[in-house]
């Protein structure tokens, strides 16, 4: 079943959580949901680089992931957004070394490229992770 929830914090416009199964449209979709938040909080500056990020991030959900399912999180923080992607996936993905004739493998370099910090954070107990990415406003020192 999919669903969208509202935030898990009494601040309803500073968070956007979604769970769901992707699909090859859900990127487009989430796209658009990222931009309308990134619009509402005044950050727009970060848009094509979070936007760009979170495609990578649905993109191998939907290669990597059986099932297809993650919960996706949109989080207003000062000075920028934090955005995450949790499956039940145990297997970690790592930044591929650079193939230029592959068809793909580029994503989490593009993640690395794009936003000011990345990371990935295994779920206690080994059943999935959690994927995310910051991206600041320019002159934004990390919070």
């Amino acid at each position: 079943m999919n669903h969208t929830t509202g935030p898990w914090t009494a601040d309803a416009d500073s968070d956007y959580r979604a769970e769901f199964a992707v699909g090859e449209h859900s990127a487009r979709h989430l796209r658009r949901v990222l931009r309308l938040y990134l619009t509402e909080w005044g950050l727009l500056d970060v848009a094509d680089a979070a936007e760009l990020a979170l495609t990578e991030l649905v993109a191998n959900v939907v290669r990597h992931v059986p099932g297809r399912r993650c919960r996706t999180c949109i989080l207003l923080r000062p000075g920028g957004v934090r955005v995450e992607v949790a499956d039940g996936s145990p297997r970690l993905p790592a930044p591929a070394a650079p193939d230029e004739l592959a068809p793909g493998g580029r994503g989490l370099l593009l993640v690395d490229a794009v936003t000011d910090r990345w990371g990935v954070r295994p779920h206690p107990g080994g059943d999935g992770k959690t994927v995310w990415f910051e991206c600041l406003t320019k002159g934004t020192e990390g919070w």
